[in-house]
């Protein structure tokens, strides 16, 4: 016990030390851990693909609804990290403990709510999508997704709580365990026991489901975490539901804006191309989604490291923590944007290795070359976000995320695409130019922030 006392310690210690050293800790096994369970997506993908190009576009189609219930899973967990962090940062355990235990109970509730409020209109928004074609695919995969999304939202929720206090061991093999055991049962149940794209939804859950469960045992039975989720902890509290709905919801409701957004990015390209090129750029954009955890991963470990700044009053370290942050999500972006422009077409070779996907890989290419440079587009953009999470201001980042990732990607898809006449290429063009500016935005308005919160507590 001694010895579980001494680690907890000391993972509290490195989120109240040097920001830089804290971040770079926590992120680095996070990136690790985000790239590879954003495999599930794209080692689905690079399975199905052996299947044709249908069932290729029937997942992509699914990807938004994918991308909702992870979103919610990591909205919620956010909202507890982003508490907890506070709450430590202000040496306050008893109310960490209490925050963590109101984490979880919404996640339960959420994960009741999903399947009952999306499965009964599933194929009239999938019609509203462009999918009627391949409605079949589309609805075997899904129904397995949302009936099992609450192993999703709780892989979410509870390694975000470990993350809150520093236990990034933890989180980190739980849930790369859940990302390899995907890949390995990926080709068992498609192609061994020939169940096509159900298999890959239910390589998918049941990966997930046995990381929930590694993390609920440390978390409640094994007990050797910092925050102690004993029931004599949990105490129901106004107060705590609604800061951690603050950040929660907003985070949430983030990844549904740009579920939302793909969807209508799906719509535009059935309306203007085949279904073919859908395939092609739901495909590409699962490759650079992947790409793109590296500042999702640095921008969440700035929610622990900038919330617990915050939460110790520490204005200028939290302006601190952002500007390394998204100096670091830059560079790096920038980085795999030149790695990719050089070896998309390797890349697109992983999706077409058999008769009846050999058509796709040059499409890949094409779209991965466009897309790149959303990589260097976001990583500013997502760092601000989280950090405004962090900070409580949830709905600061709400709002800058329907800026960034709705507002000016829809806006420019359309000028694009129907003023311009630039077909499938405007869609492409379109999302970047979007993101792009509204992460200027973001960047603008998160400075200003600071600006103002340093100049009135001096």
């Amino acid at each position: 016990m001694s010895e579980n006392v001494e680690n907890n310690q000391n993972n509290v210690n490195l989120i109240r030390g040097d920001y830089k050293v804290a971040l770079r800790t926590i992120a680095t096994p996070l990136i690790f851990t985000l790239m590879l369970n954003a495999f599930y997506n794209l080692i689905d993908r690079v399975w199905v693909a052996g299947l044709g190009a249908d069932p290729l576009a029937a997942i992509g189609f699914i990807s938004p609804f994918f991308i909702i219930i992870g979103g919610i899973g990591n909205g919620f967990g956010a909202g507890a990290n982003s508490l907890i962090s506070r709450f430590i940062g202000a040496k306050d355990k008893k109310n960490a403990n209490n925050s963590a235990w109101h984490g979880i109970i919404l996640g339960v509730i959420v994960s009741i709510l999903i399947p009952i409020i999306i499965l009964p209109f599933l194929e009239e928004i999938l019609t509203l999508m462009g999918a009627s074609s391949v409605m079949g695919y589309a609805t075997e995969y899904a129904d397995i997704i949302i009936i099992g999304s609450f192993a999703i939202v709780f892989n979410g929720i509870f390694s975000s709580q470990l993350r809150a206090e520093g236990d990034i061991k933890r989180s980190t093999i739980a849930l790369i365990t859940s990302g390899i055991l995907n890949i390995i049962l990926d080709p068992i149940f498609i192609y061994v026991l020939d169940l096509g794209v159900q298999g890959a939804a239910l390589a998918t859950i049941l990966s997930a489901t046995i990381a929930t469960l590694v993390m609920l045992y440390w978390i409640l039975i094994k007990k050797d975490t910092y925050v102690d989720l004993s029931l004599d902890q949990f105490t129901p509290s106004k107060s705590i539901t609604n800061q951690l709905l603050t950040v929660a919801i907003p985070g949430s409701v983030e990844q549904i804006v740009i579920s939302v957004v793909n969807m209508i990015m799906n719509a535009i390209l059935a309306m203007v191309a085949s279904t073919t090129v859908v395939a092609a750029f739901t495909t590409a954009f699962s490759v650079i989604n992947l790409c793109m955890m590296v500042s999702v991963g640095i921008g969440t470990a700035a929610i622990t490291v900038a919330g617990v700044a915050y939460g110790s009053n520490n204005y200028t370290k939290v302006k601190d923590v952002y500007h390394y942050a998204a100096k670091l999500s830059l560079i790096l972006g920038i980085i795999l944007c030149v790695l990719l422009l050089i070896f998309s077409p390797y890349v697109a070779m992983l999706f077409s290795y058999t008769s009846s996907s050999a058509g796709l890989s040059e499409l890949i290419s094409d779209v991965l070359r466009i897309l790149s440079f959303f990589i260097i587009a976001i990583s500013v953009g997502v760092c601000a976000s989280n950090v405004f999470q962090a900070m409580g201001k949830g709905l600061i980042s709400l709002v800058l995320t329907v800026l960034r990732e709705l507002i000016f990607v829809v806006l420019f898809n359309v000028i694009f695409v129907f003023v311009f006449g630039l077909g499938a290429h405007g869609v492409y063009l379109g999302f970047v130019a979007g993101i792009a500016v509204g992460t200027i935005i973001s960047h603008i308005t998160i400075e200003g922030y600071f600006k103002r919160i340093i100049k009135y507590t001096k």
